[in-house]
């Protein structure tokens, strides 16, 4: 059983990093990111084929260090991603005065996309 579901998860995280390295094909403004991202998961699932060989996760040293470079690289990409969803957010213009431009148009701003 343990061996069947770590290789399962490896089939589930190589999936994930290809679905990654697919979006940075067609995502160029965003590729680095993305493959770096893709990279990391195909890497994790690799390190679930080999603990399905060795029975743990913490043996050899090795693949744990392997694990924790990918759960690092995943935290530091939920960071980056937060911040890119914060820096995309815009504020609505509103039209209070109905001549159909908005006092941020007006003042020659522009949106923040």
């Amino acid at each position: 059983m343990f061996v069947n579901a770590n290789l399962a998860e490896a089939v589930l995280w190589s999936s994930i990093g290809i679905g990654f390295l697919i979006a940075g094909v067609r995502h160029a403004r965003r590729r680095r990111f993305l493959w770096i991202l893709a990279a990391a998961f195909v890497t994790f699932g690799v390190s679930d084929v080999i603990e399905s060989r060795t029975g743990a996760w913490w043996r050899p040293w090795w693949l744990l260090a392997l694990k924790g470079g990918c759960l690092l690289v995943f935290a530091v990409a939920l960071a980056k991603y937060a911040r890119m969803k914060r820096a995309t957010k815009t504020i609505p213009d509103s039209d209070d005065d109905g001549d159909g431009t908005s006092p941020r148009a007006q003042r020659g701003e522009a949106r923040d996309r």
